[in-house]
């Protein structure tokens, strides 16, 4: 079974804020030498790590709406002063069909039925503007 995460991008006014973003993180981790990767660090590991690494994918609330995901690729675990986890996440960005959803801390589980479904190309609803997207909601 597949199980997801929901996570919210603070400080992300869009997705494409949000991809600059983990694109410039990719261009200074190149820089110093390090591996290209994507992650999040979190306090908590999940416990669900094998329905996770099934082909979960960790949601992006944006403004108040589930707007893209990204592939879950690793949870590694890391010490800081206390342990960690790193969400080790897919470069690839799909956005989704934007859904409303309320605040909230940390990350938490998506069950894949109440996951909003990607945005595919040819159904002309990629070409509406990310602002206008909500419409739907």
């Amino acid at each position: 079974m597949t199980i997801h995460l929901i996570k919210l991008s603070v400080g992300s006014e869009s997705v494409a804020d949000l991809a600059e973003w983990q694109a410039a993180r990719l261009k200074q981790l190149q820089r110093k030498g390090l591996a290209p990767e994507l992650i999040h660090i979190t306090r908590q590991m999940p416990k669900r790590s094998e329905e996770l690494l099934n082909g979960g994918s960790i949601y992006w609330v944006i403004k108040g709406f589930v707007c893209a995901r990204q592939r879950l690729l690793e949870l590694r675990p890391l010490m800081r002063d206390v342990p960690h986890c790193g969400l080790v996440y897919d470069k690839e960005m799909v956005r989704v069909s934007p859904r409303p959803h309320r605040p909230f801390q940390g990350w938490r589980y998506l069950n894949p039925k109440d996951a909003p479904p990607d945005i595919t190309k040819g159904t002309g609803e990629e070409d509406i503007p990310e602002d206008k997207r909500h419409w739907k909601s």
